[in-house]
C-alpha cells in the first residue's frame, strides 16, 4: 500500500523583532519601523515583527496597528505582553497571534556542534549559517553578505556585511572581528545598525557582546 506523507508540524526556532509600542502611539512606533526598513532593507524589508503592547495601555486599535506595520515594510505576525481577554479577543480578531516569552536558552539544551570553519571571502549575496556552534571567517565578508551562527562570531578579514551571533537567543555569543565596517550586528536579537557603532571603532579590531539586553563594543586588544 502506498502511504502518503502527510504534512509535519515540527517545533523550531526563529529570531523575531519585538516592536515595543509605548503609550499606544502607534504613528511613532511605525514610523520608527520605516526608518529602520530605509536603512537597512536586506535586514528588514518583509520581515516579521511582534509587536509588545506591554507598556501600550489598553486601549490599542489593532486593525490600524496591523496595517501600519505593514505600510512601514515589515510583516506583523503577532503581540505580546497582553493578558487581558479582552484585548486578546481583540488582537486575534485583527489577525494577530498571541505570543508568549519563549523560555531562557538556559533552560532548552542543545547539542553543541564542531565551530564551523569558512576560509573563502563571503561575497555580496551570500548567507552562512552555523547552527548550534560558533561560526569562524577567516578572510573577508562583504557589503551583502550575511553570517549567522546560534554561538560566537568570528571575523579575521574586514566585516562589511551583517554579522547574526546568538541567532537562537544565547545571550553569552560574542562578536569578534579584526576589521569592523558592518552593515548591521547582533546578538540574540538585539542590533544596532552601522550609525551606531561609534567612530573611534570603525575600521578597528573589536569585541562585541551582550549586557542586560544593551550591545557592548570593545576594543580587540592582543
Amino acid at each position: 500500500m502506498n502511504m502518503t506523507k502527510m504534512a509535519e508540524l515540527k517545533g523550531s526556532s526563529f529570531t523575531l523583532s519585538a516592536l515595543h509600542l509605548v503609550d499606544g502611539d502607534i504613528k511613532k512606533a511605525t514610523d520608527y519601523l520605516k526608518e529602520k526598513v530605509n536603512q537597512a532593507p536586506n535586514f528588514f524589508a518583509s520581515a516579521p515583527v511582534v509587536i509588545d503592547i506591554t507598556q501600550a495601555g489598553r486601549e490599542i486599535n489593532f486593525k490600524q496597528l496591523k496595517e501600519d506595520v505593514k505600510d512601514a515594510g515589515m510583516i506583523p505576525v503577532g503581540v505580546s505582553g497582553c493578558k487581558d481577554a479582552r484585548m486578546q479577543n481583540e488582537a486575534k480578531s485583527a489577525g494577530f497571534a498571541i505570543m508568549n516569552a519563549a523560555k531562557q536558552a538556559k533552560d532548552m539544551p542543545v547539542a553543541i556542534e564542531p565551530t564551523r570553519i569558512i576560509r573563502t571571502p563571503v561575497r555580496s549575496g551570500q548567507q552562512i549559517y552555523a547552527k548550534n556552534c560558533d561560526l569562524v571567517v577567516m578572510s573577508h565578508v562583504s557589503a551583502g553578505a550575511e553570517i549567522i551562527a546560534d554561538g560566537c562570531i568570528h571575523v579575521y578579514g574586514n566585516l562589511r556585511g551583517r554579522a547574526i551571533a546568538g541567532a537562537s537567543g544565547q545571550h553569552q555569543a560574542q562578536i569578534f572581528c579584526q576589521n569592523i565596517q558592518s552593515e548591521l550586528i547582533s546578538i540574540a536579537g538585539n542590533y544596532w545598525l552601522s550609525d551606531k557603532i561609534k567612530e573611534e571603532f570603525w575600521g578597528k579590531g573589536v569585541v562585541i557582546s551582550l549586557a542586560e539586553n544593551n550591545l557592548n563594543i570593545e576594543h580587540l586588544t592582543l
